[in-house]
């Protein structure tokens, strides 16, 4: 089983990293990039994998995990990675990147967007993979769960016995809230991601998690199952696990910060030259 303490403490780091700089340990750093459907995220780690700096902003360049929008997504990788790089008083050279588990025809692209922002592609991974970097599990089931898709990894003895993805995610829930609640996209965005909020708007969205539930439910084997692991963005809505231990019946945890996990997951699979 997963060390939940470790991981909340590791992620509490990350977290941290958006607002302070940590001295880094040697003279490497790691690079992550993560495009998502709702937010592009890039974070720094040194040569032992600590966290050192993160940055993060808002978008709608990419759908379903897909870019839609090549310029925009270059020019905000660019703005993260000089913001980074003002941080730390150096460059930044390399990055690893991830692709939700079903897009891997959409790869070229994402590498084009990090390169054309001025970083080496060194390494592409699928994003629940990239997750389980953190998670550490050798058996059970990584669900990551951002704006577009829900992304599957079932590992046994420390590897990925199988990948699935379907296109269901965060989107979804703002998509629903905004039509249940007659307003828009974006006012519905800030109300999903006010937790004060999440008890209220729970019963409107509550399908829309079990259909998440369900997709990961169709590819696992109950009885081989040991628990399922949660991480992504959308995994921050609160209590998302109960409704997948209800659908699923197997335990399902998530750690206080899942927003970031795989994010730095790509950071640690990026071994720079």
């Amino acid at each position: 089983m997963m060390d939940l303490n470790r991981v909340d403490s590791y992620m509490a780091r990350v977290e941290e990293s958006e607002a302070k700089t940590f001295q880094p340990v040697g003279g490497k750093l790691k690079v992550g990039v993560d495009l998502g459907t709702a937010y592009i995220v890039l974070v720094v780690l040194d040569e032992e994998n600590n966290p050192v700096a993160c940055e993060k902003q808002a978008a709608r360049v990419l759908r379903d995990g897909v870019v839609v929008d090549y310029l925009g997504a270059q020019r905000i990788v660019k703005e993260l990675k000089a913001k980074l790089e003002e941080r730390l008083g150096r460059e930044l050279n390399h990055c690893a990147i991830a692709m939700p588990a079903g897009t891997q025809s959409s790869t070229r692209t994402h590498v084009y967007v990090a390169e054309g922002a001025g970083l080496e592609v060194v390494n592409v991974l699928d994003e629940p993979t990239a997750a389980n970097s953190v998670f550490q599990i050798s058996d059970g089931v990584v669900v990551d769960i951002g704006g577009g898709t829900t992304g599957l990894a079932i590992f046994k003895d420390g590897k990925v016995a199988e990948i699935e993805d379907e296109p269901t995610g965060g989107t979804h829930l703002t998509l629903v809230l905004a039509g249940n609640m007659h307003i828009s996209f974006d006012e519905a965005e800030q109300i999903k991601l006010d937790y004060a909020r999440h008890s209220e708007i729970f019963p409107v969205i509550k399908a829309v998690l079990e259909k998440m539930a369900a997709i990961v439910n169709k590819y696992i084997k109950k009885d081989s199952t040991q628990a399922i692991y949660l991480c992504g963005g959308t995994c921050c809505m609160t209590n998302i696990e109960k409704v997948f231990e209800k659908e699923t019946g197997i335990e399902t945890i998530k750690p206080h910060y899942p927003f970031l996990i795989t994010p730095a997951g790509i950071a640690m699979n990026c071994e720079s030259r």
